[in-house]
């Protein structure tokens, strides 16, 4: 994490061999062509539209600057019982939408729509399936990110950033209701942050900046189950280190992870193959849910299999791929984890 932060700050530095003070506006046609030329790996294409207002965009990235201060200790400190492996173990490809079938929740993609809330969305996600994996999904417990966005005033400032860790930390120490999408009804607290038109040829209402939603101990009328009831909770959160094997290990044994990295302005046009950054400014830390990884393509590229939190309309059906074993944009310096209790 304090990797991934340091990269953050020395950006200024980290970017002038990469961007210019004159280069066209990241979402423009001249930019896309720009960054066609220099991406290998990935393909390039538009997934927002020209007008959509940079604000918005750096709005997104919802990582905090401090979040550092909030890294869970590592999971050998955590849990004294690890039976560790050097890795021989591991398949070249591994996608935990495959591995667990029977857990919907893995192979879904939710919209923060115009809130800074990607870092309680990798969690919610994360810990949603996560409770499915280790119950043999006998449990399908939709973790709320409305009640943790709202609700958990240690984990930063709601839609203008958060603390990943913290996060994690509140699951262990307070509990996290249920809620689904926006408008579906489901559960205790169903998102409440309508989704936007930042894409192409949608039909959701334009982007404005969201704020907060009010944190209410209370389930929205017409479901059944107490509030405090309602509440699933963690039994350990932890952090993985750096290392891309331990990163591995705990995905295939525990199930998907919550990570953060620094976003460039060339990701908001990934469409598929591996994702490496090749030109622009960064924008700010985004969080995400890590699910798999495998290698791509003739040249054996490595990657990390990635759920973002953009909608199904962004990317490759919503997800990405992005390089794995060389921290790229510190993608393997921020990892969040935690089990769930039973």
């Amino acid at each position: 994490m304090k990797f991934f932060l340091a990269t953050l700050s020395l950006v200024a530095f980290v970017v002038t061999a990469s961007a210019e003070v004159n280069d066209p506006h990241m979402l423009s046609d001249e930019f896309i062509k720009l960054v066609e030329q220099k991406a290998n790996t990935w393909t390039v294409g538009r997934n927002f539209e020209e007008n959509v207002s940079e604000q918005h965009i750096r709005g997104l990235m919802g990582v905090h600057p401090d979040a550092h201060k909030f890294t869970l200790p590592e999971k050998s400190q955590v849990l004294s019982d690890l039976s560790e492996t050097d890795g021989g173990d591991l398949p070249e490809e591994f996608d935990a939408r495959k591995h667990w079938p029977n857990c919907p929740t893995i192979g879904e993609i939710r919209d923060q729509g115009s809130c800074g809330s990607c870092w309680a969305f990798g969690a919610v996600e994360a810990m949603s399936d996560r409770v499915c994996i280790h119950s043999n999904a006998k449990v399908n417990f939709h973790y709320s990110a409305d009640d943790l966005v709202s609700c958990c005033h240690t984990c930063g400032f709601g839609c203008n950033g958060g603390f990943p860790g913290a996060a994690w930390s509140y699951w262990t120490r307070k509990g996290i209701v249920s809620g689904g999408s926006y408008g579906s009804k489901e559960g205790c607290r169903p998102y409440e942050i309508e989704p936007c038109e930042h894409h192409v040829n949608g039909t959701r209402p334009p982007c404005s900046q969201g704020s907060t939603p009010r944190c209410q101990h209370q389930c929205e009328s017409g479901y059944s189950v107490d509030y405090n009831t309602d509440k699933h909770f963690g039994a350990k959160a932890y952090s993985i280190g750096r290392n891309p094997l331990d990163i591995q290990r705990e995905i295939m044994t525990n199930g998907p992870v919550e990570g953060a990295f620094t976003v460039y302005e060339d990701l908001l046009l990934y469409k598929s193959g591996v994702y490496q950054h090749v030109h622009g400014r960064a924008l700010g830390g985004h969080a995400i849910r890590i699910l798999g990884w495998g290698v791509w393509g003739d040249g054996k590229v490595p990657y990390w299999l990635i759920g973002n939190s953009w909608n199904t309309d962004w990317g490759d059906n919503g997800f990405f791929r992005i390089l794995r074993g060389e921290d790229h944009c510190g993608i393997e310096s921020a990892i969040s984890a935690g089990l769930p209790r039973l």
